[in-house]
């Protein structure tokens, strides 16, 4: 889980227009959210794609698909008190993060057992070498850390699922960049040792 740049291309929808249009769509404006769709579709592709890269070459998802089913899922958050673009693309992350991880159950599940999907890894802040680790695994991990930090566990949904800046995730969070630096570091090494433990 190395620090990542963020999203942000060319063509990209201002912090400022994102949010306006999703506090519109969450008050009853049903056209801000086709206004919306465009603005966004681009960057949550592009999560998408970083995803499923890291999947077997024979997966049967593919960046459109998970992109749909995340935004209709979004739909279905409309009354989401929405803070900011990253906080909108920290809630679109969590969406992929379910639905890669249901599939990868249910791959596994018609595989009984076998079939799991390999991530990379970074070890800690300690300067361990990166390793793959079981999506699923993962997810039990992330799961466990949400039980003893839920801020924690939402800091490595937009910094690893997202791919969020330290700063983009303080955002998100109203944090600050300290901080989500600390949980960072502490999220991973907590991570870390799970996924040893359990030998994943």
């Amino acid at each position: 889980m190395a620090d990542g740049a963020g999203y942000r291309s060319g063509g990209a929808a201002s912090s400022g227009d994102v949010t306006r249009l999703l506090v519109q769509w969450s008050r009853g404006d049903e056209g801000a959210l086709d206004t919306l769709l465009p603005l966004v579709y681009s960057e949550l592709r592009e999560m998408a794609h970083r995803y499923l890269a890291r999947e077997r070459r024979d997966h049967t998802l593919q960046p459109t698909a998970v992109v749909h089913e995340a935004f209709l899922r979004l739909v279905k958050q409309r009354r989401v008190d929405w803070k900011s673009r990253s906080h909108f693309f920290a809630v679109a992350a969590q969406s992929m993060r379910r639905i890669l991880v249901d599939h990868a159950r249910a791959r596994a599940a018609d595989k009984r057992g076998g079939g799991q999907t390999l991530i990379p890894l970074d070890a800690s802040s300690r300067g361990q070498a990166p390793r793959a680790v079981d999506l699923i695994a993962l997810d039990d991990a992330l799961g466990e850390l949400e039980k003893l930090d839920r801020t924690k566990a939402s800091v490595v949904e937009m910094r690893f699922f997202s791919g969020l800046t330290i700063d983009e995730t303080a955002e998100a969070l109203g944090s600050s960049p300290s901080t989500v630096k600390r949980d960072w570091t502490f999220a991973r090494a907590f991570l870390y040792r799970e996924l040893t433990r359990t030998g994943a």
